[in-house]
């Protein structure tokens, strides 16, 4: 009875380490799969499923778009653009002559340099202080223009302007002129070694030593010559000449940073119109007067113009690269 019972006790005891070896199986999963702890688990193959999904979908983009696409899609892609582009009208004559719509090419648009308005300020400012300091001065230079008796009294006195005011208006004339040449060369895109402000300063300074050069070698054939009366007269007319276009200058070089592209054509030729006519009315009026009363032969006045006149001009011009 006793034997028995112990080999009930020991089947009993196997059945239950089976059933407890079966369940620990089914919790544990990492044991489901050979290996154990270094084999596939299921987060693992999850990972693996989608990555390969992913893989799937990008292979799927690149044979679409990438490689040679399918014959569906190509007459898919041919048909929307021949139905977005292609004209359906009648021989044509649906299309307006000109477009309803607002929208047009755009232009690249030229920045000017924001020292030019600084320049521009001050030069007004300085022909206000000249004018209230030398009031009588700036007068005359304006009558010469008009009278033609305070031309000619002009032309006999050399203080009819006195040598402060000279300096003063020859300064306005060179500053002017110069800031003028510049904006004319940004506008022809014409570039230097130098730009902005120090291309204005050597403008400017270029101006005033060519003009300069200029006076001293007519008192300089004055002196030669013995004709120092002669060429007095005819420096005060140039002079005159040259600061009534500087008061042309000025409205010109406010206009030309202030204007559009399309419209600094029209103020180029409206400024060589009122310099022809300043030129024409002030110094072919009083010098072939002045010269007129010294006989000398006329291919000593050609060659003087030349020299003097048109070629340093036309050098500056040539210098400075300017085409118009």
């Amino acid at each position: 009875m006793r034997f028995i019972a112990l080999c009930f006790l020991f089947i009993v005891s196997c059945h239950l380490a089976g059933y407890a070896q079966r369940d620990t199986s089914a919790i544990n999963p990492m044991r489901a799969y050979p290996g154990g702890q270094g084999g596939m688990t299921v987060l693992d193959s999850v990972v693996q499923a989608t990555a390969a999904h992913k893989k799937f979908i990008a292979d799927s983009i690149a044979f679409l778009y990438i490689k040679y696409p399918d014959l569906s899609v190509s007459k898919q892609f041919v048909a929307r653009v021949l139905n977005e582009n292609l004209y359906k009208g009648v021989a044509f004559l649906d299309i307006p002559f000109k477009s309803k719509s607002i929208l047009r090419d755009g232009h690249i648009r030229q920045t000017r340099d924001q020292w030019i308005i600084t320049i521009i300020i001050g030069l007004l400012l300085y022909t206000a202080v000249l004018n209230i300091l030398m009031n009588k001065d700036i007068k005359n230079v304006y009558l010469s223009f008009y009278s033609n008796r305070s031309l000619t009294q002009a032309g006999k006195e050399e203080g009819q302007i006195n040598f402060w005011a000279f300096i003063g208006l020859y300064i306005l004339f060179s500053l002017t002129f110069g800031l003028f040449l510049y904006q004319l060369a940004s506008y022809k895109s014409i570039y230097y070694s130098i730009s902005g402000f120090r291309l204005f300063t050597s403008l400017s300074l270029i101006i005033i030593v060519l003009f300069s050069i200029k006076f001293l070698v007519l008192k300089f054939i004055g002196f030669v010559f013995d004709i120092q009366k002669l060429v007095s007269e005819y420096v005060s007319i140039l002079y005159l000449t040259y600061f009534n276009i500087a008061f042309v200058f000025l409205p010109v070089t406010v206009c030309f940073s202030l204007l559009a592209a399309q419209y600094i054509p029209y103020l180029l030729a409206i400024a060589v119109i009122l310099i022809v006519v300043i030129f024409t009315w002030l110094y072919l009026r009083s010098s072939v007067n002045i010269i007129s009363n010294f006989r000398f032969h006329k291919f000593y006045l050609f060659i003087y113009l030349c020299a003097l006149e048109i070629c340093p001009i036309l050098i500056l011009i040539k210098a400075l690269n300017i085409n118009f």
